[in-house]
């Protein structure tokens, strides 16, 4: 028998409350990477970077995605603080990736790969204040997950590992490469369609990234 850090009861005990209390909607969509991966090489930029990205400028446009039901009702954010969630060793860490939707990709970058090495000895305030949570598997043997939606927060994305696929452009099968994103919305307060245009927005960011 083994003993849970307490970090990892937190992490138990977070995600039982939310699977009991949170009744979730969930999405899925096949985004083209193509483009993306050419700002990635031209620009030295990560895909995590363009997720957060592509997630921030999407709830800045839909404020119920950045949002929370609390007690009987809708909580707004003001702020768009991204969640992204690392592993550390055998524990999960929540990293908050503030203002994301203000910063350039650049920065971005820099700000995710920081919290990626620190994420051992993050300070309370650096892994509290997310409105929203994505996960990214790097693996491309990793398609696809369900997201958890915490407490708090309207929804969580997750994207899988980018594979190589034949896609469609312009009314012909040519090779391409693919990334399943999946979205999971707390239904009482993001609702079918609301979330269906919430993740074709994150599609579309990716799939033709803004400058």
């Amino acid at each position: 028998m083994t003993e849970p850090t307490r970090a990892q009861r937190a992490v138990a005990r977070r995600a039982a409350q939310a699977r009991a209390t949170i009744p979730d909607l969930e999405l899925g969509a096949e985004v083209q990477m193509d483009r993306a991966l050419e700002v990635c090489e031209q620009g030295s930029h990560t895909v995590s970077a363009l997720l957060t990205r592509a997630c921030a400028l999407a709830l800045r446009e839909n404020p119920r995605a950045n949002a929370g039901y609390r007690d009987g009702r809708f909580e707004l954010y003001s702020r768009v603080n991204v969640g992204l969630v690392i592993a550390d060793g055998d524990e999960m860490v929540v990293a908050t990736v503030f203002d994301a939707d203000a910063k350039p990709l650049a920065e971005l970058t820099e700000t995710i790969a920081a919290l990626r090495h620190r994420a051992g000895a993050l300070t309370q305030p650096e892994r509290s204040g997310a409105t929203f949570t994505l996960t990214h598997h790097e693996l491309a043997d990793v398609a696809w997950e369900v997201p958890l939606v915490w407490n708090g927060q309207a929804a969580a994305v997750a994207a899988g590992g980018i594979r190589e696929a034949p896609v469609v452009r312009d009314r012909a099968v040519v090779p391409g490469r693919l990334m399943t994103v999946t979205l999971a919305c707390d239904h009482r307060i993001l609702y079918g369609q609301a979330a269906a245009l919430f993740l074709a927005r994150i599609k579309a960011l990716l799939e033709h990234v803004p400058p």
